[in-house]
């Protein structure tokens, strides 16, 4: 299982839990180019090792396991991976 950013991660961008995660698996990050144009912060799966520690420090409740995600964000586990082209 893996954790997933959802919609209201869209215009935020906070970037708490790319501090808190342990595997750097939350993209883009404030120094890339990316950061500017996205909308959101995505979550790597194939990285990503379950920990959770981005949950708790994420200001708009926008990360889900993926098991736990609303059914109305359910695109947002594809739309994750696929910004990692996975």
């Amino acid at each position: 299982m893996t954790y997933v950013c959802a919609e209201p991660c869209i215009g935020t961008k906070d970037a708490a839990c790319v501090d808190a995660c342990p595997v750097d698996c939350i993209h883009p990050k404030k120094d890339e180019p990316a950061f500017a144009t996205e909308q959101m912060l995505y979550i790597d799966p194939v990285e990503c090792i379950d920990c959770g520690a981005c949950v708790p420090v994420c200001p708009v409740s926008a990360i889900f396991a993926q098991d736990d995600l609303p059914e109305k964000w359910k695109q947002y586990t594809e739309i994750n991976a696929k910004y990692f082209g996975r």
